[in-house]
């Protein structure tokens, strides 16, 4: 199963980092190098669980978990362009996570993903 793994520490405390990017929905305030459109899908907002955006107008995912009190989110891609269309991956499941880095008033994010490739070009 291929995994992917990046880190980061930002420079603010957990509370607001949090605030930035516990809205599935709002993805390209915090994200706008990577992210340059996000359209709502459906009636559920950002903080339901099950609802769903378009990235890119591209990639369709869904939110799968959201824990306030662990300050973390999972979320799939259920479809999206090669090399990750459900011809190629299935089971995408992405994974946030911030730690409060109390000596600085720090955030630690931790972002991992993890799917099954069908086919052994992936």
């Amino acid at each position: 199963m291929p995994k992917c793994y990046q880190t980061r520490v930002i420079n603010a405390p957990i509370d607001n980092v949090w605030e930035k990017i516990s809205n599935f929905h709002d993805i390209s305030s915090w994200a706008p190098n990577i992210v340059e459109t996000c359209e709502k899908i459906g009636k559920l907002n950002g903080k339901e669980i099950g609802s769903k955006r378009l990235l890119n107008k591209a990639f369709h995912e869904t939110l799968v978990s959201l824990n306030q009190a662990e300050y973390s989110f999972s979320y799939s891609i259920d479809e999206g362009p090669s090399p990750i269309s459900s011809m190629e991956v299935k089971n995408y499941l992405g994974e946030v996570r911030l730690l409060e880095i109390t000596q600085t008033n720090e955030t630690f994010i931790e972002w991992k993903s993890s799917w099954e490739a069908l086919n052994s070009q992936s």
